[in-house]
């Protein structure tokens, strides 16, 4: 048995239970080829209810520092991070992130880049890396929302997470690549995740 799949049995029933998680969708993941998760950011708990709502291993960029503790290395590790050196600036972390992609895993990216508890996700600012990423990787997104009350998951409080249709890799519009197509592509991906948390809303009023 993996790493991944140890830690999963050991820590998905009760992070299950304790965050009280509900999914919906999770079957839209590819299982057979590399893709990027984006999800809205709500709070530092929001990487372990979408693994333990997914079937397939996410993967999730973490500080090299992070991996010098021998328990927490193992915890970490097991649940899909992959170390990235900050010194390193962006371009390392990229150049990992779209080489985890290529190699057929699953990775997470929260579009936001930080967290907006208590927010609305549609009015928060979106970063153009993940397009960038995207672009580089030549890979589909995959958009997940993470719906919690006051819009920040927290423990004993219901998290339900929902899995759209993937984005094929075609329909972000690329041509040449360069900031303005990053912008715009990150900002049709988290325009799929807001619309996905608000067509939620709109069927929770009926």
């Amino acid at each position: 048995m993996s790493g991944y799949k140890v830690i999963r049995a050991l820590l998905g029933g009760p992070v299950r239970l304790i965050f009280r998680v509900k999914s919906e969708g999770c079957e839209k993941i590819p299982k057979d080829r590399g893709c990027i998760i984006c999800a809205n950011h709500t709070s530092l708990c929001d990487v372990f209810v979408i693994s333990s709502a997914s079937d397939v291993q996410v993967k999730y960029m973490a500080k090299k520092e992070l991996f010098s503790v021998p328990v927490l290395k193992s915890i970490i590790k097991g649940l899909g991070a992959f170390p990235v050196d900050r010194k390193g600036g962006d371009v390392a972390a990229i150049r990992k992130t779209v080489s985890m992609i290529e190699e057929g895993n699953a990775v997470g990216i929260f579009p936001q880049g930080t967290r907006h508890p208590g927010e609305n996700p549609r009015d928060t600012q979106v970063r153009h890396g993940v397009g960038l990423i995207a672009y580089r990787a030549k890979c589909d997104i995959v958009p997940v929302y993470i719906k919690a009350k006051k819009n920040r998951v927290r423990p004993f409080r219901k998290s339900r997470i929902y899995v759209g249709e993937p984005i094929p890799y075609d329909s972000l519009g690329f041509e040449s690549g360069g900031k303005e197509e990053y912008k715009r592509a990150a900002e049709l991906i988290f325009d799929r995740i807001c619309t996905i948390g608000e067509n939620l809303e709109k069927e929770d009023k009926k």
